[in-house]
C-alpha cells in the first residue's frame, strides 16, 4: 500500500509566482489551513519540494 501524506496549506500564495500558485492549486488546496491527503509519488513529491515554504507536510500510515 502506498504511503499517504497529509499536506496543510500554513501560508498564503498570494504574492508568489503564477507557477507556484498553479502548483498549490493543483495539490488541492485553496486557503489557508486546507488540508489534503495524498499519495506519496515522484510527482507529488515534486509538487511539495516547489511549494515548501507554503506548506506543511506530515506522512499517515
Amino acid at each position: 500500500m502506498a504511503k499517504k501524506l497529509k499536506v496543510q496549506l500554513v501560508r498564503s500564495s498570494i504574492g508568489q509566482r503564477p507557477a507556484v500558485r498553479a502548483t498549490v492549486r493543483s495539490l488541492g488546496l485553496r486557503k489557508i489551513n486546507s488540508s489534503v491527503v495524498v499519495n506519496e509519488n515522484p510527482a507529488i513529491k515534486g509538487m511539495i519540494a516547489t511549494v515548501k515554504h507554503l506548506v506543511r507536510v506530515e506522512e499517515l500510515d
